[in-house]
């Protein structure tokens, strides 16, 4: 197979192909970007495989940076571009399921391509466009079936995580497991209990981000490999009702985690050690646990004053967001004029402060100040009192005279 028009990311790379050439070795474009061209999605990242070692690559290229070059891998700049050159590889045999005790570098690119994951991903690209497929991949592309390269027993042990990018492809391809690579991955499963929780993490969020996130969740639960997911191996039901819910595109990671943790069942103040479990960020998990409980509240009822402006525009277009998924409409644009409509939008924005209420009251700051300012700004924010000084201060008068007497 030979592609008529190459992307434009790569004819950007085609001199460094010809200077390798030039030089007397061997050049390709290799990877996940040859795959995604070839399914006619955008590319992202450009990988150049070649026969020249480090050093040979590094003498061709005058500007380069040594970032893995124990593993064969040379940044080379190139002008406002950077491409990653790594030379063709074999690698040894894997203690920890992860990575390789030895690389040895070779000139082959046939060595170099066995010991990738999947024959989706094994392709090599030619600067005339040429398409070298040593494994199938290109009859499993067109058969929609995702095979490891040569046994997967080996690809499996070589590095555990495989078996999760396994999983992700099929949500994001649409893809079904070769019989053999998932009768692998079912046996193999427990091997991912030597992954990272980091590195399970990525995988596992692009899988409930993929377009085919039912298939994607069904085979995360037939492989067994949810059990080795931090905080779901009780969870089996949980996962297939998440996988029940309408097939509509998940598109950010805070949707993901919030419809997740509702169909697993677990109460909000659980959110934060499940999240801690998958190694999430402090404000990944304060955005979850702001939209689960915005969504708990509009499952069965509009939302208040005062959780507008708690929640505020970005929570709430995610909470509206996922409405859908239980068969509610969707009215962000409703909700959100609303929240614009809101008097105050932050505790800064009251007409009264502080330093204002200790003048005035002649007092000391303390914990009557935190509540007097509580006070001030449910009451405005419920439209009960207008947001002017001489009106708040009228208010705590009137209603807050435990606060604010001496």
């Amino acid at each position: 197979m030979k592609l008529t028009q190459l992307p434009l990311e790569y004819q950007k790379a085609l001199p460094l192909l010809k200077k390798i050439e030039e030089a007397g070795f061997e050049g390709y474009f290799v990877g996940g970007s040859v795959r995604d061209v070839l399914l006619g999605q955008p590319i992202h990242d450009v990988d150049i495989a070649t026969s020249a070692f480090p050093a040979e690559i590094k003498q061709i290229f005058p500007r380069t940076i040594d970032i893995g070059i124990e593993h064969g891998t040379v940044l080379v700049l190139d002008g406002d571009e950077s491409y990653e050159i790594t030379t063709f590889r074999t690698e040894s045999t894997y203690q920890d399921f992860r990575r390789p005790d030895q690389v040895a570098f070779v000139r082959s690119l046939e060595e170099d391509l066995q010991r990738r994951d999947f024959t989706i991903n094994a392709f090599a690209l030619k600067e005339d466009g040429a398409i070298v497929d040593l494994f199938g991949g290109l009859n499993d592309l067109d058969n929609q079936v995702l095979r490891a390269v040569g046994n997967p027993y080996e690809r499996f042990h070589e590095d555990a995580l495989r078996m999760m990018r396994g999983l992700r492809f099929v949500s994001q391809l649409g893809f079904t497991l070769e019989e053999k690579t998932k009768a692998s991955i079912i046996e193999n499963h427990a091997l991912l209990a030597k992954i990272s929780v980091e590195r399970i993490t990525v995988e596992f969020v692009k899988l409930l981000l993929g377009k085919n996130r039912r298939l994607g969740v069904e085979m995360l639960v037939e492989t067994n490999c949810y059990h080795y997911c931090p905080g779901l191996a009780e969870h089996k039901a949980g996962l297939q009702r998440f996988a029940e819910l309408p097939s509509m595109p998940l598109t950010n990671e805070i949707q993901a985690w919030t419809l997740l943790i509702d169909q697993l069942g677990l109460p909000s103040d659980a959110i934060r050690s499940f999240l801690k479990g998958w190694k999430c960020s402090n404000q990944l998990i304060r955005s979850v646990q702001q939209a689960f409980k915005g969504l708990q509240w509009r499952k069965t009822q509009a939302y208040t004053q005062m959780l507008l402006y708690e929640l505020q525009v970005e929570t709430i277009a995610i909470v509206e967001s996922l409405l859908p998924y239980y068969g509610l409409e969707n009215q962000a644009p409703h909700f959100i004029a609303a929240y614009d409509a809101l008097p105050i939008k932050a505790l800064t924005d009251l007409a009264v402060n502080g330093t204002i209420l200790m003048e005035t009251f002649n007092k000391k700051g303390g914990i009557w100040l935190k509540e007097a300012l509580l006070a001030c700004k449910t009451a405005v924010i419920n439209q009960e009192v207008a947001n002017e000084q001489a009106a708040l201060l009228e208010f705590l008068q009137e209603t807050q005279s435990h606060l604010v007497s001496l």
